[in-house]
């Protein structure tokens, strides 16, 4: 009990001063508080940093798809495994530009681009740089996940516009080795400082009931918290188990520890968007309702996340109404505007081949 109050003291006197000191202790008292207390807590902490009814939405495409060489034991895209997916080429550029375009027109202010390499080829660069150019000029924020990055590919892509990069985490270094053997905990840390030296944001964090312990959870959200700087974004993600890989029948996640982790994740991290990720298609509206009051405020549009499954854009409008929720906007049109765009555009997103399943 006195390390839960220091713990909230600490919160109290610092004034959600950013923390790069995080222990075991005080964030496992944070998951140890009564859960109304916490949520409590963690909407106290968002409204002081945040308006508490925006949401920052971004769209995501898979711009090439499958027969990575890692062995990520989650994921469909690994030619290790047997799943459904197609392998797919890297997409052409005017084939994402007009993916972006889509993706602006539903009410997106951020276009993600991913490709299931273990780290880019020389070859590839060029490609990559022209789709962030283009994006770039059509006013959205731009950010990719290209795997593992090289100072000199950090660079290239900043001088090309890039303003996130997303490499996450996955889980905490001492459960690490039983998620994925073919790229170290540190080779992530290293890509996350190429990123920052090369003057990016950065978009990172993890997956949850990938079969961890509870202390896993605590440790990934400490790495998290205790970068300095903190991501920008750090996305939350609740495993979609995938038949063919070696955590489709793992234990389902009790949804409250889910809701703790976003809760958790807005104490430590104040100023940083939490964005509420993979795992939402199978959460009720009533579940996503208290990740946002637990201090989540980003989410994906979109029917398919790289090639999870993600709620259709009509939904998360039809919530965000619900809500009274708004989406964060990056020009002067006003709110109504955007939402009447996003309504409108969600037919076209239904009948497009752009977004397709793209694991």
């Amino acid at each position: 009990m006195s390390v839960q109050l220091n713990s909230l003291n600490m919160l109290k006197e610092s004034d959600q001063v950013v923390r790069h000191d995080w222990t075991k202790e005080e964030v496992q008292a944070l998951f140890d508080m009564p859960f109304n207390d916490l949520m409590f807590e963690a909407q106290t902490v968002h409204r002081k940093n945040f308006n508490a009814n925006e949401v920052q939405v971004s769209t995501l495409l898979s711009i090439k798809t499958g027969a990575c060489p890692e062995d990520c034991k989650y994921c469909s895209q690994s030619a290790r495994y047997k799943t459904d997916i197609d392998k797919e080429r890297l997409m052409a550029v005017e084939k994402v530009l007009e993916a972006a375009e889509k993706a602006k027109q539903q009410g997106s202010t951020r276009f993600c681009m991913g490709a299931a390499w273990r780290n880019p080829k020389e070859r590839d660069m060029p490609l990559v740089v022209e789709m962030v150019k283009g994006v770039k000029a059509m006013g959205l924020e731009t950010c990719m996940t290209l795997g593992m990055l090289s100072e000199d590919q950090a660079d290239e892509l900043q001088t090309a516009g890039l303003d996130y990069y997303n490499h996450n985490l996955d889980t905490s270094p001492e459960h690490y080795n039983q998620i994925i053997t073919t790229r170290t905990y540190q080779d992530r840390l290293d890509t996350l400082g190429n990123v920052r030296k090369a003057g990016m944001k950065v978009c990172s964090g993890g997956i949850v009931g990938l079969g961890e312990d509870a202390k896993d959870r605590i440790s990934l959200l400490i790495q998290l918290a205790n970068l300095s700087p903190q991501p920008e974004s750090v996305p939350i993600n609740m495993l979609v188990k995938v038949e063919g890989t070696p955590l489709a029948d793992v234990d389902d996640l009790d949804h409250f520890d889910f809701v703790r982790c976003i809760a958790v994740a807005r104490i430590i991290m104040p100023k940083s968007h939490v964005r509420l990720s993979a795992g939402r298609s199978e959460m009720n509206e009533q579940m996503q309702a208290m990740c946002f009051l637990a201090g989540a405020n980003s989410i994906f549009y979109g029917c398919k996340l790289l090639t999870a499954d993600n709620p259709e854009t009509n939904s998360d409008v039809a919530l965000f109404k619900k809500l009274g929720i708004n989406t964060e906007t990056i020009d002067s049109i006003t709110e109504e505007e955007q939402m009447l765009k996003v309504k409108t555009a969600v037919i076209d997103q239904q009948n497009s081949d752009l977004f397709y399943n793209a694991n």
